[in-house]
């Protein structure tokens, strides 16, 4: 309950049980009925169970690799290994995306994953594709942190430049200037915030700055890429990872910004460059990570920028010569993004080759990690167990999906217009 002030009335917190965080919302008091106490179910405390509290929190990463046991029956998937590549499951008696003629083990493995969290009681291996979207799209909070799933969210909406946005979670920003008002201003190319729009006015007043500090490192017509290191520029990463917040319940940082980079995607006209999203990496990974956290801003989702900014990770991870893969766990709609993603980019190899392929060689070119490979091709149901052995199947299924894909595709990276060299980064210049 939020207690009245001489602004707002008394509000109610509400949260819908099974859905989302990003769903919670402060109602007034006088939409609630509190007529009859009987009919008012108050919540009661839950004692936590020490053991699960700890085995929940040793969560198991991504491990579909080719040497994960595959059961008594199926023998492993291995890496080096050319798969016979199926194009018209019919002439070898298959059905058309049934999952019976999987891999065993590798739908085990797929349902396991930790990609991303599964609601309770529920697994990807007794879901249809269907509904596991639909699951990752209304599931609970994806946060490792007991407490943070208790945090209210305490900010309702943004303005953004000419947006006003709702947003989704808790922020930790100042508590005087929350309690102030439940909407803050934020500058667009500075990310200063600000509590009234009086204050707000007079900082855009002020206010020189026309795009993110650091060098653009790719530009195609409207569109930029911004390299900002966070070591740099702590005032800017940190207001990032604050507004980032809003729309991420699993992020966590929001100080500690100089062991990372922020590649910052905007938008530019004649009043400047508007940020549209971005991700971070760290500097130097021990788990060759090629992305940490990625955020469109919800009043430019679902027009391909997410995706954008995946295929210009994958870019650098190119220009390193390596193979990355993104910190896990993924948010809900992150896992939906890196499949699709993921999805087109095999596809795309898959379909233009006749021959057999191995996962080492499908890595390779396409920069994406060997597991991650693996895990698309079981979620997908690309990869089938066939009289003794595994083969990619290509069902007309997924060819008019990839071309539903490609039809809706309205811009993509071009390799050529890159200006980055990867940075040398010494032991020093990465925290100091």
């Amino acid at each position: 309950m939020r207690p009245p002030n001489n602004k707002q009335p008394r509000m109610y917190y509400v949260h819908f049980v099974d859905f989302n965080k990003r769903l919670d919302e402060w109602v007034p008091e006088d939409l609630c009925d509190t007529s009859d106490p009987g009919q008012i179910v108050w919540p009661k405390e839950k004692t936590a169970d020490p053991a699960a509290t700890v085995a929940s929190r040793k969560r198991k990463f991504d491990k579909i690799t080719p040497q994960q046991s595959a059961g008594p029956d199926t023998p492993q998937v291995e890496a080096g290994a050319g798969l016979k590549i199926v194009s018209s499951p019919d002439l070898l008696g298959l059905p058309d995306a049934s999952h019976e003629v999987l891999s065993p083990s590798l739908v085990e493995a797929a349902a396991s994953s930790s990609l991303a969290a599964s609601a309770p009681g529920e697994t990807g291996a007794n879901l249809t594709l269907e509904q596991d979207l639909r699951r990752l799209r209304a599931g609970g909070s994806l946060t490792q942190r007991t407490d943070e799933v208790s945090r209210m969210k305490n900010i309702d909406a943004i303005q953004l430049g000419r947006h006003v946005v709702e947003t989704w979670y808790f922020s930790p920003y100042p508590f005087p200037m929350v309690q102030q008002s439940s909407m803050i201003y934020i500058c667009e190319f500075c990310l200063t915030y600000r509590a009234t729009e009086a204050e707000f006015i007079r900082h855009r007043a002020k206010c020189q700055v026309r795009g993110p500090p650091g060098a653009e490192i790719c530009r195609d017509g409207p569109l930029s890429f911004h390299e900002v290191d966070g070591r740099k520029q702590k005032t800017y990463c940190r207001n990032l990872c604050l507004l980032s917040k809003l729309f991420l319940d699993h992020k966590t940082l929001h100080h500690d910004v100089d062991p990372f980079l922020f590649y910052v995607m905007t938008i530019t006209d004649e009043s400047g460059s508007h940020l549209v999203g971005y991700f971070s990496k760290e500097k130097d990974s021990a788990q060759d990570y090629n992305l940490a956290c990625i955020l469109t801003l919800p009043q430019y989702q679902r027009r391909g920028y997410g995706k954008l900014l995946i295929a210009f990770s994958y870019e650098l991870s190119k220009k390193e010569g390596k193979v990355g893969s993104p910190e896990k766990p993924l948010s809900d709609l992150g896992l939906l993004s890196y499949r699709q993603y993921w999805f087109e980019v095999i596809m795309a190899i898959l379909i233009d080759h006749q021959d057999e392929i191995s996962i080492d060689e499908l890595a390779s070119r396409t920069a994406i990690r060997p597991e991650d490979v693996l895990h698309t091709l079981a979620a997908m149901r690309l990869l089938r167990y066939h009289r003794g052995t595994h083969i990619i199947c290509l069902t007309p299924r997924h060819k008019a999906d990839f071309d539903r894909a490609i039809a809706k595709q309205k811009r993509i990276i071009q390799a050529d217009l890159l200006r980055w060299v990867p940075p040398v980064l010494s032991s020093a210049s990465r925290y100091l």
